[in-house]
C-alpha cells in the first residue's frame, strides 16, 4: 500500500466492522467507530469539500476538539486528496490575543483553502481572517453533506501519489505558525513500517491515550499508526485526563492496553495526583509499553510512577523511552521493550564544563541519564559540533537525523527547509551523546544556559526546585538573563506557590536557592516566587521558556 488513503481502503474492504477507534468522554458512554463508521463520515466529509470547492492538494486546517469529527474531518481530506492540519482549539490554558495573533500567521503562511470549526468557535476562526488571506470557506461541523454512497473511484485522494504531501503538522513548542511540517505519503508510511517492526506490534495490541492530536505523540503513535495498522485505540480528551488522570489507568484496565505514549511530565502528574480510592481493582498487567517521549526523559519520573503502581500489575519493563520528532515523521529512536531503558551514571562537572559524559570520580555529584534507545532500523542518529563535524563517543554535540522518513519541507518556508537540512542530515536543535549505540538527550540548544563557561540546562534546575516543598510542582521555569557587568547569564527561577505573604515568600526563595545551589553546579541567585497560572505553558502543556522570560523582563522592567 503507497498511500494512507489506500491503506485506509485496505482496512475498510478486508474488515469493514472492525473497531478501530472507542472514544470517551467525561460523564457519557463510550463511542465506538468501526472502519466502517469511520469511512462513511470521511465521506461526508470529502464531499462537503468538494462541494466547499476545495481541491486536491490544498491545505484544510481543523480546529476541532476531542471527537468524532475530528476523526471523519481528518480522513475525509486524506480521501479528498487534500492535506489536513489539525490545530489546537482555543482552551483556557492559551491566552486568546496569543492564540488568535498565532492562527493569522498559520493562515497568511501555511495559506488553507479551508477551516474546519464547530460552531461555537466560528467567531474566533472568522476573527482570525484579514484581507488577502486564501481561506475561502469556514465549514461549521453542523453544515456536513447527508450521508452519500461510499465510490472510491471519486474520491481524488485514492489518485494520490506516494511522493505528494499528505499532512501538515506543527511541531509542540508553539501553536505551529512560523513551520508547518509537510510529511508524504511515503514518508508516514515508511515511519509505520519502522515502528511497526521495532515495536512488534500484533493482534493482541491495544493503545490507550489521552493526548492531543495536534502534535506528533498523539498524532502519529496515537492516531495513524493504530487506524492505518488496524490496532484498536481507546482515545480520551486531554482536558478531561487533566481533571482526572486516573481514567486514563481505568481504560487500559478495562480494555486490557498494552501501549501508551506519554511526555515525561505525565509520569510525574500521575503518580502525584491520582488517589488509591481512584484505581481500587485496577489491573495495570497488560500494559507492555508505556513510552516516555517529547521532553528530556528522567529516570526519577520512572522510579516514582513504578513505584506508585507496580501495586496494580504494573511491570517496570513497561517503562520505556523514545525520541521523536515530527521533522522525522515521529520516532527516531526506541528503548528495546525487552528491558528496562539504560541509565548512565555521569560526572557531573565535567558534563556541565567540558560537554562530556564520563564516570564520575570517587566522591565527584554525579548525574544519571536515561537512554532513549538506539534507531529505528531506518534511522541514523550523529552527534556533531558547531561545524557539523561528527564527534567522539560521549561527547555532548547537536543530533542530527537521517531517514527514509524526513520531512518534504517546512511549508511554504524554503529558508527555515535550508536552514535545518544539510547534506541530507536533519539539525534537530537537540544536544545529546551517544554510548554504546544508544541516544541520551540533555536538552535543547535554544534553552540552554551558558554560566562561567558551565553548560546548564534548565529542566534540571526546574525539577530541583519543583522538590522544595510550597512550590506547586512542575509549575516552574529556568532561564538566563545576560548580566552585562559579569558578561555571563545569570539564571532565574520563577516558581508558583500559594503561599502569598512577602516574608513566607521571601522564605521559600531561600529554600529553593540553597537546594538548588546544593544540587547543582549553580549557585542560585535569582528566584521569584509567583502566584498560581502566572507561568505560560504551549499548546503541549510545555513550559513555554521564552515566552516566561519576556513575561518576567517585562514585569521586572515595569
Amino acid at each position: 500500500m503507497t498511500t494512507l488513503s489506500s491503506l485506509l481502503r485496505a482496512a475498510y474492504l478486508e474488515a469493514p466492522d472492525k473497531v478501530s477507534v472507542i472514544l470517551q468522554h467525561a460523564n457519557q458512554a463510550d463511542q465506538t467507530l468501526t472502519y466502517r463508521d469511520i469511512l462513511r463520515g470521511a465521506n461526508r466529509y470529502a464531499q462537503t469539500y468538494v462541494r466547499e470547492g476545495v481541491q486536491a492538494g490544498e491545505v484544510v486546517v481543523l480546529i476541532l476538539q476531542h471527537g468524532a469529527d475530528l476523526v471523519h474531518a481528518f480522513w475525509g481530506a486524506i480521501l479528498h486528496g487534500a492535506i489536513p492540519s489539525i490545530m489546537p482549539f482555543l482552551s483556557e490554558k492559551l491566552a486568546p490575543e496569543k492564540y488568535r495573533a498565532d492562527l493569522a500567521s498559520l493562515i497568511s503562511i501555511t495559506r488553507p483553502s479551508a477551516i474546519v470549526v464547530q460552531p461555537e468557535f466560528e467567531s474566533d476562526a472568522r476573527g482570525a481572517l484579514v484581507a488577502g488571506d486564501s481561506v475561502r470557506r469556514v465549514i461549521l461541523t453542523n453544515q456536513i453533506e447527508a450521508e452519500s454512497e461510499l465510490d472510491f473511484e471519486t474520491l481524488a485522494g485514492m489518485k494520490s501519489a506516494p511522493e505528494t504531501v499528505a499532512v501538515l503538522q506543527h511541531s509542540s513548542g508553539t501553536t505551529g505558525l512560523q513551520k508547518g511540517v509537510a510529511l508524504s505519503h511515503r514518508a508516514v508510511l515508511n515511519q509505520l513500517n519502522a515502528y511497526r517492526q521495532t515495536l512488534r506490534l500484533d493482534e493482541r495490541d491495544v493503545i490507550v491515550s489521552w493526548l492531543p492530536l495536534y502534535h506528533d505523540m498523539g498524532f502519529i503513535a496515537c492516531f495513524i499508526l493504530p487506524i492505518l495498522l488496524r490496532v484498536p485505540l481507546v482515545a480520551m480528551s486531554p482536558f478531561d485526563w487533566v481533571r482526572a488522570p486516573y481514567k486514563l489507568l481505568q481504560a487500559v484496565s478495562q480494555h486490557k492496553g498494552t501501549l501508551t505514549w506519554m511526555p515525561n511530565f505525565a509520569y510525574n502528574f500521575c503518580a502525584n495526583k491520582i488517589r488509591p480510592r481512584h484505581i481500587e481493582g485496577v489491573d495495570l498487567s497488560s500494559w507492555r509499553a508505556v513510552i516516555n517521549c517529547s521532553e528530556p526523559v528522567r529516570v526519577e519520573s520512572h522510579e516514582l510512577f513504578y513505584e506508585k503502581f507496580s501495586a496494580y500489575g504494573l511491570k517496570q519493563s513497561a517503562l520505556q523511552t523514545c525520541y521523536a520528532m515530527a521533522e522525522n515523521v515521529f520516532a527516531v529512536t526506541q528503548s528495546s521493550l525487552d528491558e528496562t531503558p539504560a541509565v548512565d551514571l555521569i560526572d557531573r562537572e565535567i558534563f556541565m564544563t567540558q560537554r562530556r559524559a564520563t564516570p564520575p570520580a570517587p566522591d565527584s555529584p554525579s548525574l544519571r541519564l536515561l537512554s532513549c534507545g538506539r534507531s529505528l532500523p531506518n534511522a541514523q542518529v550523529r552527534v556533531a559540533d558547531e561545524a557539523l563535524n561528527d564527534l567522539p563517543e560521549r561527547s555532548v554535540g547537536e543530533i542530527l537525523v537521517r531517514s527514509d522518513c524526513m520531512l518534504t519541507e517546512y511549508f511554504h518556508r524554503p529558508d527555515a527547509t535550508e536552514a535545518a537540512l544539510k547534506g541530507g542530515w536533519y539539525l534537530s536543535g537537540d544536544y545529546g551523546y551517544l554510548a554504546e549505540g544508544q541516544l541520551y538527550v540533555s536538552g535543547r540548544k535554544k534553552d540552554l544556559i551558558i554560566v562561567g563557561g558551565k553548560n546548564v540546562y534548565p529542566q534540571d534546575l526546574e525539577a530541583l526546585a519543583s522538590q522544595v516543598d510550597g512550590v506547586h510542582k512542575g509549575r516552574v521555569v529556568a532561564f538566563g538573563v545576560f548580566d552585562e557587568e559579569e558578561g555571563t547569564e545569570e539564571v532565574v527561577v520563577v516558581a508558583e506557590s500559594a503561599v502569598s505573604d512577602s516574608a513566607a515568600q521571601a522564605a521559600l526563595a531561600d529554600a529553593i536557592r540553597k537546594h538548588v545551589t546544593q544540587n547543582s553546579a549553580v549557585a542560585l541567585r535569582l528566584v521569584s516566587i509567583v502566584g498560581e497560572k502566572w507561568i505560560l505553558k504551549t499548546s503541549s502543556g510545555k513550559t513555554a521558556r521564552a515566552a516566561n522570560k519576556e513575561k518576567y523582563l517585562r514585569e521586572r522592567e515595569g
